[in-house]
């Protein structure tokens, strides 16, 4: 083979490790697209026992095609304090498992012999995935397209990239070159270090299965670079990790340390059979015989099936190892306020992130009601002693309304959300708004408070009493209005419209008993004033609260 010819392989191999890397990309954007709403309520139960994590790492990795994508969206729940270090390392276990999925497939794909491969079958589906793609109207009609088109660049991706290990292995140099690597410890670096660079275990899983079936090289080889593929795929989490809070480092190192555990565990069983002259290539040749790609493919699946069960009982004790590795620093925050809920690293899976923006907006209410309720507090009472918190919390609301609309710009021009996703972050923006708007409403009260207090006066025991009867009718319409928010509830949208209505009607008389008690010389214009503003303030509250409610019309 001229020199042309090994640089016609080289391009080969780039272009197939390329197309398949796209379609890992594409067939992982409209699978969580496709699932989004089962994606939410699979990790809504994060907090269950340690094989229910297994069983939510394994389901959403399998579903979405993307173990970095499930790991680093772990790592972001860590970082907000929704799951905990121990729930994180068991989701991170199943993430192992169901990234042996793809390498299943692959395997699948390489079946043929003199009949039609069914990696050409498979191959075939691009193109029905893109006819469908761009002549289909109904939008779940073009995600499965995109699926189906991902999954069929999937095997164009390992045709080129086999094809390019066949012309490579019809090279005695390189046949040579390559058996000669026969050390097991180089064979995992070497792995490692080509995952670390590509950043999917996925594609070294693939290129070492095609090397294997092409003659490239054997299946102990084989097994040893996949082995090296598991701690490679470490990058994605430690990068994540590094530029996160201390528990987010710690999950990144429960990951890498989880990886690196089983792979020494191998090792040492690897050196153990050796003495016996038994290597794990004989062992699954003897399971699977005439089958290469199943070999490896199985040896995948049981290697990261087995260091589960091997450290699965440990997880308390591999949690308190890298608390200890990484301690708690001393409490320095770097901004006064956070968003809870979401960050950065849940962007990877953007259904998921859909549903932490729904949380955030749901502390973000929370904290606007305790607002209305300091500031009316302080109205009636003029009591000034929640004054400071008041103030806090309005910063923090600001902070929020800025710092969310943000994010949800960023995570709506991300792929692999569904229609019904893209509606309701399409609203979402009105709604951080509405609570921007209830904030400064209540900030209002506080005003009128403090003019209050400033010149002697307050309101009368009748003012009073009407001032508590409209703060319960607001939190009767917030409970049901948040309710039809968070649970889409068209029951509690109308007993919502039922409650805005009455502050409505309420407002209105609260001018007339504010007329009444003038012309009895009961209360001053000023005092009069304070409370019309007052009513007026929370008539508007009112209104801002049933505009979140009703926005689920639009989903």
């Amino acid at each position: 083979m001229d020199l042309t010819a090994i640089i016609t392989s080289l391009l080969t191999l780039l272009a197939g490790i390329g197309v398949f890397l796209i379609a890992c990309q594409m067939m992982s954007s409209n699978l969580e697209a496709a699932s989004s709403e089962k994606l939410k309520k699979l990790f809504s139960k994060a907090s269950g026992s340690k094989l229910m994590g297994v069983g939510i790492g394994a389901l959403g990795t399998a579903a979405i095609q993307s173990s970095g994508a499930t790991t680093v969206m772990t790592i972001g729940f860590v970082n907000a304090g929704i799951i905990s270090l121990a729930q994180a390392a068991t989701i991170i276990y199943g993430a192992n498992i169901g990234t042996t999925v793809t390498a299943q497939i692959v395997a699948l794909g390489m079946f043929g012999g003199n009949s039609v491969s069914t990696s050409v079958i498979f191959s075939a589906f691009a193109g029905l995935g893109a006819f469908l793609s761009i002549f289909a109207k109904k939008s779940g009609s073009k995600t499965l397209g995109g699926i189906l088109a991902g999954f069929g660049l999937l095997f164009v991706g390992l045709e080129l990239m086999s094809g390019s290990m066949e012309a490579f292995a019809a090279l005695d140099g390189v046949k040579t070159f390559l058996s000669g690597i026969g050390n097991p410890v180089l064979l995992v670096l070497l792995g490692a270090v080509f995952t670390a660079v590509i950043q999917s275990s996925s594609v070294m899983t693939s290129i070492a299965l095609a090397m294997v079936v092409t003659g490239l090289i054997g299946i102990d080889q084989g097994i040893f670079l996949t082995m090296g593929s598991n701690i490679g795929s470490c990058v994605v989490a430690v990068i994540a990790g590094v530029t996160s809070g201390t528990n987010a480092k710690r999950t990144a190192l429960i990951h890498l340390l989880f990886n690196c555990t089983g792979v020494v565990l191998f090792m040492l069983a690897a050196m153990v059979l050796g003495w016996f002259d038994i290597s794990y290539g004989s062992l699954f040749e003897k399971l699977f015989p005439s089958a290469l790609q199943v070999q490896l493919a199985m040896f995948h699946t049981f290697f990261n099936t087995a260091t589960v069960a091997m450290m699965l009982p440990l997880t308390g004790a591999l949690v308190g190892l890298v608390t200890r590795m990484i301690p708690e620093r001393t409490i320095q925050q770097d901004a006064e306020f956070s968003l809870h809920y979401v960050d950065e690293h849940m962007l990877r899976t953007p259904p998921v992130a859909v549903s932490q923006v729904k949380r955030e907006i749901l502390r973000m209410a929370d904290i606007a009601m305790e607002n209305v309720d300091r500031a009316l507090y302080m109205a009636v009472e003029l009591d000034f002693a929640g004054k400071g918190a008041f103030e806090r919390d309005e910063r923090q609301l600001n902070f929020i309304n800025r710092e969310l609309v943000n994010y949800v710009v960023v995570l709506s021009g991300r792929s692999g959300l569904g229609e019904k996703d893209k509606a309701y972050l399409s609203g979402t923006y009105r709604n951080i708004r509405d609570l921007e708007r209830i904030g400064d409403y209540a900030e209002n009260i506080v005003e009128y408070a403090t003019a209050l207090a400033d010149s002697a006066q307050q309101f009368s025991d009748d003012a009073k009493y009407e001032i508590s009867q409209l703060k319960t009718l607001l939190h009767q319409l917030y409970a049901n209005a948040l309710d039809a928010y968070q649970n889409e509830s068209l029951l509690s949208l109308d007993q919502a419209n039922v409650f805005e209505e009455e502050i409505d009607d309420y407002t209105k008389r609260m001018e007339e008993w504010h007329i009444d008690r003038m012309e009895k010389g009961i209360c001053t214009p000023s005092v009069g004033a304070q409370y019309l503003e007052l009513s007026s303030n929370a008539e508007r509250i009112a209104d801002h609260l049933i505009n979140i409610a009703k926005s689920i019309k639009s989903l």
